[in-house]
This record gives structure tokens, sequence and C-alpha cells, in this order.
């Protein structure tokens, strides 16, 4: 009897709960200093709250998905999920904008002899753009990769029908929901258009305009879809859809925004701790902003998805991981010129120096390879090998430039060449690759284009995968 109360639903949701209470209670007391926490139990403390708040945040967009098109609950759930990469980025515009960074004040000549303010205020814009690169690719090189190798590993002891084991070597792969056309169109889109940011000489209006509306257009098209049969789900999702209408979508609006308020207020010092805890040991600040916060301030999103593939629900596991991309590729970016004008007070663009040029081609770059791995529907061990092996060799590569020569302009150089060799050989496989598969990428923009017209002319949309 005791087993099968340990059991029950509502068990699991009070226990999550439980591994928010120390971080709101450190929060109301004044938060860590006010309490005298160190690093390291900042660290433990904001990363269980984190932990917790993510299952919270899964169990809240699960549940919606009785009410809402899957796909629209999906993208609450990864706007939610990376809320906190926004803010940091956000911190960085800012102090850029309140610092009067400017193209012009950011040049290399102008820095030599500028004040100390100047320096910090355009070193602040650099930071936002490898900030947003690095969450980027990160989400990408460990995400996708990543949750790819872990489905087909799970799918060994329970059975998940999106898998399909072939004999070779790495042959295995995981078949994606058809139903993520759309999204792949959107994000190829976006793709394309971040190769010419760098041309403009940093994010500015045109930038938000294009960006924001592509995000904007995707909700769009999205809420507009037919409410269709979820899988069927088990444990908590289970027992609260089963509640009558207004106590599930009570429930399911409260856990999102709780869970979305913790995550929001823990991630920070998380990643903060991490920096410090880093730094302790002698990695070089910017390599620590540009990797390992990002990692921190992801760790939500790759929680609730390693979560769904647990439950073998890998389906929505993926739709989750490019649902972020695309958000994070459009709203990230096209919202950092908006932050950096308020704090300007005037209409700008937010400067970035060469570095951060070649740190945004090489992430459009390794996006546009992995819009080609996915354009058939399937990862396969062998492409998700390739994503994470070139993510993490480059990751190295750098990290051992830094070591070796230290924060030189010499290092600078090699790591800005490095950075350049990895894009073209993205670029090179990316093209090899949608030349191969060209009918499915036409199949794809046919059907979004199909799903978008009757979107906007009947207010609902068709299945993307129909024909």
């Amino acid at each position: 009897m005791l087993k099968q109360r340990l059991r029950h639903p509502l068990v699991a949701l009070v226990l999550a709960t439980l591994l928010t209470v120390p971080w709101v209670g450190v929060e109301f007391l004044g938060g860590p200093d006010g309490v005298g926490l160190s690093t390291f139990w900042t660290v433990v403390v904001t990363g269980v709250a984190v932990l917790g708040a993510s299952f919270m945040l899964a169990w809240g967009a699960e549940t919606a998905e009785k009410d809402v098109p899957r796909a629209f609950a999906i993208a609450v759930l990864a706007v939610l999920a990376v809320a906190p990469e926004y803010a940091v980025d956000a911190l960085y515009a800012w102090q850029a904008g309140a610092g009067e960074a400017t193209a012009q004040a950011c040049t290399a000549s102008n820095l030599e002899t500028a004040t100390q303010a100047t320096k910090d205020a355009c070193n602040s814009g650099n930071l936002a753009i490898a900030n947003m690169t690095g969450a980027n690719r990160i989400l990408i090189g460990l995400g996708w990769s990543g949750i790819a190798l872990f489905t087909i590993y799970r799918a060994g002891s329970e059975r998940d029908t999106s898998v399909e084991k072939r004999s070779g070597f790495l042959a295995s792969k995981v078949h994606l929901d058809r139903d993520i056309g759309l999204e792949i169109a959107f994000l190829l889109v976006a793709t394309v258009f971040a190769f010419t940011v760098p041309f403009l000489g940093g994010i500015d209006v045109i930038d938000t305009i294009v960006l924001l509306g592509l995000y904007i257009a995707y909700i769009a098209i999205i809420v507009r879809g037919d409410v269709e049969e979820g899988e069927e789900q088990v444990g908590v999702p289970a027992y609260l859809q089963k509640r009558p209408f207004l106590v599930r979508s009570s429930i399911s609006i409260l856990l999102f925004a709780y869970s979305a308020v913790m995550i929001y207020t823990a991630v920070h010092p998380f990643a903060t701790g991490l920096e410090h805890l880093g730094q302790d040991l002698g990695i070089p600040e910017f390599f620590m902003i540009q990797w390992i916060a990002p990692l921190a301030s992801e760790s939500p999103e790759l929680i609730v998805v390693a979560y769904l593939v647990n439950k073998a629900r890998s389906t929505a596991g993926f739709n989750a991981l490019i649902s972020s991309k695309l958000n994070q590729w459009t709203l990230l970016i096209g919202t950092l010129a908006i932050v950096y004008s308020i704090a300007l007070g005037a209409v700008g663009t937010l400067p970035f120096d060469e570095k951060q040029m070649a740190e945004i081609w090489i992430t459009a770059a390794q996006s546009l390879f992995a819009i080609a791995i996915i354009t058939n529907f399937e990862i396969s061990v062998r492409e998700a090998v390739v994503l994470l092996v070139l993510f993490v060799s480059q990751v190295v590569g750098e990290y051992a430039i830094i070591v070796a020569m230290g924060e030189t302009p010499a290092a600078n150089e090699l790591s800005i060449a490095l950075l350049y060799a990895y894009t073209a050989l993205y670029l090179a496989i990316s093209l090899v690759l949608f030349w191969m598969r060209r009918d499915e990428l036409a199949r794809i923009f046919r059907q979004s284009a199909g799903t978008a017209r009757d979107a906007f002319s009947s207010g609902t949309a068709p299945a993307e995968g129909a024909d």
C-alpha cells in the first residue's frame, strides 16, 4: 500500500516542488550573499532548483497538449526553458547601450585611446554575441547530437517506435515527426538570413524586423493549428489531464509560471557560480561566458528533453529542441538590438568585433549543417556523432590556442582562422547534403507554404505530413 502511494503522481509533483524550496528560502532571505552562501553551495542549491523546475515545466507543457496545439505548447516550453539565456544576453546588450558602445567607438584604432568605460561597453557588446553564439552551438552540438544518441541508447531498454535499429557502422537512426517541417522551413530561412548579419556592421533594426517577423509569423501559424490527439501520457501529465478543463488549465498555467520564475531567478546565479569556480581553476573569463554560462542557461531545456526521451517521447523531445533553436535564432537575436537601443536612448546598431563576426558565421554554418541532416526527418548515430565531434573539436581547439598563447592578438587571429576553417567545412558538408536531399527540401517548403496559406485563410492548419 505504501509503495503504491509513493508512486502516486502527486508525490512526484511534491518532490519536484521540494527541490525548489531551498532556493525560494535563500531568495526570501536576501539571496546567496544575504545568507552567506558559498559559491559551491550556491551552485548546488540553484542547480537543484533548476532540476525541479525543469520537470514542472515539462509536466505543464504535456498537460497543456490536451487543450492547445502541441506545437504551440512546445513553443511555449521552449521559450520559458531558454528565458535565462535571453536574460544574460539582454544584460550584456544593455551594458553595451548604456556605455554608448557604437561601431565607430569600438573600432580598434579608437579603442586604443578610449576611456575604460567605453572599452567595457564595447566588450559587453562582444560578450552578448559570444554568449548568444555559444548557446546556439551548444544547443545543436551537444543538444541535438546528445539527445539523438540518448534516444537510441534508451530504445535498447524501452520500446520507442521512433527508433530504427539497423545493422552497419553507426547506422541506427531516430525518425523525427514530419510535423516539424514548418519549423525546419522557418529555421532555414532564419539561418540563411543570419549569414548576412555581419555584413551590416552589427545587429540593427533590420535584423530585428526580419527575425522577429519570422518568429511572429511562425507563432501565428501554429496557434491556428488543430488540437490533435496526442501521445498517451503517463505519470503527472496523465493524472492532470483527467481533471476538469478549468482545473487542469489552471494547474498547467501555474506550473508554467512557477517553473519560469524558478528558472529565471536560479539560472543566473547558477551560471555565475560556475563561472567563478571555473576562474578559480584558471579558465579564461571570455571562454567561460561563451561556453560555461550558456551551458548552464541551456540546462533546463536539456533536462526537459532528456526527461521526454526517457519516457519514450523522443518525438516531443526533438520538437522541443528544434523549437528552442528556432526561437533562439530569431527571437533572441532580434531582441538584442531592441534592448541595446533602449539603453542607448536611440535606435542603434549593436556592434561587435571581427572575432564575433566569425562566431556568427560558424554558428550559422553549424545550423545549416544540422538542418541539412534533419531535412529527411531522421538523424542517424553517424550524423549525431559527426555533429558532436565537430562541435567538441572546435571548442577544444580554441581552448588549446588560448592556453598555449594566452589572450593575445596572435591567439585571436589564430582562433579566427580556426573558426573560418570549421565554417567552410560545415558549409561544404551542408551543400552536399542539401543537394542529395533537394526533393525532401522542396517538399518541406511546399507543405509549409500550404500550411501557412490554410492557417491564415481558414484559421486551421492541416498536418504537415499530408500531401
